[in-house]
């Protein structure tokens, strides 16, 4: 009899779990081919200064004959050269006395959307009959030249963060029963995070040389991007259990990367996706990465906040799970099963 209540139990249990699965891999399907299919690069920012009339014609005529490309105008051209390191747009168009065209362009940002830019003016300033200069201000590394490290990198991050915490649910339950086994698993974590980080540095730098500066800043993000990942899965798994890991897969992979803007910039994207990157983890990241190894603190002042916000909540999620599912299922009388 006990068997087949054993049976009865794990067949709907069974039913649950692959439909589970299922949903998950119709949806990575349909994130990934429905998103990168084929890109569709609209309203790619390009700067420009107020007063350079040359330059602004040259935008203005672009626009009218398509979306592609979306001026954007500065005051002054200092501003408008802070816009293109700040990465606000991917390049920035001005003009000199004698009629040349000059385009600074920053391909680290994204050099499929810096290549569309440079064909997109070339044809323009040809129609125009003036000549155009483009010059790269900020290049992606030689050794990266679709500029998908940074991406690749922060996804094998991410990945590892909300792994470590799926392998210690499985190993000491989802739900830690008290604020010290909470403890012990963000300290477990941040462990973790700090060796990954690490690691995860040293292989892109001296290991495979993509980057050979500025390592210490990329181990940090590194080790930011596991522990935000992991306390993000900490906290949703010790809410929700086991269907909480499914719901981290979908946030963090099957939604996450397409949405990330590393691939293709996002740009390029389906308007669903595409300020996506603006608040999910692969895309924060991803953002951080470019941002600490090719341009500066501005722009990388949202990606970190946004990993930071997601960090204490993780955490405050995992003490509150701790507080109210850990201490409520510690309480529960144990079955002890025997003769009397």
């Amino acid at each position: 009899m006990d068997e087949e209540q054993r049976d009865r139990d794990w067949l709907p249990r069974t039913a649950a779990l692959l439909a589970g699965t299922l949903a998950l891999a119709v949806a990575f399907i349909a994130a990934y081919v429905g998103a990168l299919h084929r890109p569709d690069p609209r309203d790619v920012p390009v700067g420009v200064v107020l007063g350079d009339q040359r330059a602004q014609a040259v935008l203005a005529a672009v626009r009218g004959r398509t979306d592609t490309i979306e001026p954007i105008q500065y005051d002054t051209p200092g501003e408008a050269d802070d816009g293109l390191t700040a990465r606000e747009v991917y390049a920035v168009l001005t003009s000199t006395p004698d009629g040349t065209l000059l385009l600074s362009t920053a391909s680290a940002s994204a050099p499929a959307a810096t290549g569309v830019v440079v064909d997109v003016l070339n044809r323009a300033a040809q129609q125009a009959q003036l000549p155009l200069e483009v010059t790269d201000q900020v290049p992606v590394s030689a050794d990266d030249p679709r500029g998908l490290v940074p991406f690749y990198l922060a996804v094998g991050l991410v990945l590892g963060g909300y792994l470590a915490s799926t392998a210690l649910g499985i190993s000491l339950g989802t739900t830690p029963r008290d604020l010290r086994r909470a403890g012990l698993r963000i300290a477990s974590l941040a462990v973790h995070a700090v060796l990954l980080g690490v690691i995860g540095a040293v292989l892109v730098g001296p290991v495979l040389g993509v980057w050979d500066h500025d390592l210490p800043a990329v181990a940090a993000v590194g080790v930011l991007t596991v522990l935000t990942a992991g306390m993000v899965a900490a906290a949703v798994q010790g809410w929700l259990g086991l269907l909480g890991t499914g719901l981290v897969i979908l946030l963090l992979v099957v939604l996450g990367n397409p949405g990330s803007g590393g691939v293709y910039a996002p740009e390029f994207l389906p308007t669903v996706l595409r300020g996506m990157h603006r608040w999910n983890v692969p895309g924060l990241a991803t953002d951080l990465l470019k941002s600490v190894v090719y341009f500066d603190l501005r722009a990388g002042s949202w990606p970190l906040a946004g990993l930071l916000v997601w960090t204490v909540l993780g955490v405050v999620g995992l003490l509150t799970a701790a507080l109210v599912r850990g201490r409520r299922a510690g309480a529960r009388p144990v079955k002890i099963s025997g003769r009397p």
